[in-house]
């Protein structure tokens, strides 16, 4: 199917789609999107991290990477979850993982197990917005989610800055605990039928973990290039070995032919890599290039990535009558002009408006490409869809932080 083709809006991916349709989306925000506050805190609080551990800043931005990557291998395994066990057992899993991995980050004394905690935050993180997405059910609900994500993401790095000042940067890595304030509304609803077909199949746990396999070493190519490449490719390899033997599997071989979900989850991908790239980059070069304080500095970001965010509602809003080739002509364009902007730009006052270039290219980006991916899904593997779409999205969350270790941060 061309990538310009007409694609049905996506459905819930539960059995009881019809019935979840009254849990309000304020709720379902509130579930989903902590995750983005908690990604982006650390910006702005990296050298204080790196302090406490007796590392880097450039090491310390393991903290957010591995998040990343958590986040972007806790996604498809948690739609997995959803698929075969049902949103109760979805909910529950994750809010165990998000409440164990904050009390660990909160004692760590090393930065390994502060590590081990992020990654459990962000795989409980990953499980409430896999849950809060399938329970979407509309175009309208759905972007209610990705415009709280660029919202929340925009405020993260202040808030995660001032939690800093006037506490610690450990209270700053526990806002993604606010998410288990949604539960009691949501869990209301965790009785719902399985998802169809749900126990008919046994869990292709060999799919799984070569999924995660791959993505691992994906995320790990900007840091060791040659090693994680090599890696990837065998990886690759024996993934596609294992889908072309069992196609119904944990990567449904049906989906990853459908050019739409294929093309969409790639624009995303790259799209998350620039706007987490420039992310970190930013700041660093507008403490370089001028002597602004931390505190403008993060002031200025954030009124920059909330513009780009209000910018990515509407163009999200007005995606229907525009026209998909016209969206996406419009996000390519973007897209491209923010990075050259950053590159080659002398003058430090247009690094914010890269900054708002870069949230509404990835913020309207994930909107209507989700739509795109999931709606070219069946019915049956819209959750696989939604987990895997947003694979490649956070796999970009993994790219930019390790990208801009290497470009600004001095490896």
């Amino acid at each position: 199917m061309p990538l310009l083709d007409r694609a049905p809006s996506p459905t819930p991916a539960t059995g009881a789609a019809r019935s979840t349709q009254h849990v309000p989306a304020v709720w379902l925000a509130i579930l989903a999107t902590p995750l983005a506050a908690s990604a982006n805190s650390p910006v702005l609080i990296l050298p204080d991290m790196a302090d406490t551990f007796g590392v880097r800043t450039a090491t310390a931005t393991w903290l957010v990477t591995v998040f990343a990557w958590a986040v972007a291998v806790g996604t498809p395994l948690m739609a997995g979850l959803l698929r075969h066990r049902g949103l109760g057992a979805t909910l529950r899993l994750s809010a165990a993982l998000i409440g164990s991995g904050t009390v660990v980050v909160a004692v760590a004394p090393w930065l390994p197990l502060a590590m081990a905690g992020r990654a459990a935050q962000a795989m409980g993180g990953a499980g409430l917005v896999t849950a809060a997405m399938s329970l979407a059910g509309s175009v309208r609900r759905m972007g209610v989610i990705t415009a709280g994500f660029g919202t929340l993401g925009a405020v993260g790095p202040l808030l995660g800055s001032h939690l800093a000042g006037a506490a610690s940067w450990r209270v700053s890595l526990t806002i993604g605990a606010v998410a288990l304030l949604a539960l009691p509304a949501v869990m209301r609803r965790a009785d719902l039928p399985a998802p169809p077909g749900a126990g008919r199949t046994p869990f292709d746990g060999r799919g799984a973990a070569l999924l995660v396999l791959l993505a691992t070493a994906l995320v790990l190519i900007p840091r060791f290039p040659l090693p994680a490449a090599a890696a990837s490719v065998l990886a690759a390899v024996l993934l596609a070995l294992h889908i072309r033997s069992r196609p119904t599997g944990f990567l449904p071989a049906s989906l990853l032919r459908r050019r739409t979900f294929v093309l969409s989850t790639a624009l995303a991908c790259a799209f998350s890599t620039s706007y987490f790239t420039l992310l970190f980059t930013v700041p660093q070069l507008l403490r370089d290039r001028t002597d602004w304080s931390t505190s403008t500095i993060g002031t200025g970001q954030m009124l920059a990535l909330l513009t780009g965010s209000v910018l990515s509602m509407a163009l999200a809003g007005a995606s229907a009558r525009m026209g998909r080739p016209r969206v996406l002509t419009i996000l390519l364009a973007v897209g491209a002009l923010a990075p050259l902007t950053a590159t080659l730009t002398p003058w430090p006052s247009l690094l914010l408006p890269v900054a708002t270039l870069a949230v509404f290219t990835t913020s309207a980006g994930q909107a209507t490409l989700a739509v795109y991916a999931t709606g070219s899904a069946p019915a049956a593997q819209r959750a696989t869809a939604i987990g895997l779409f947003n694979l490649g999205y956070q796999l970009g969350g993994a790219f930019g932080p390790a990208l801009a270790a290497l470009l600004i941060l001095g490896g």
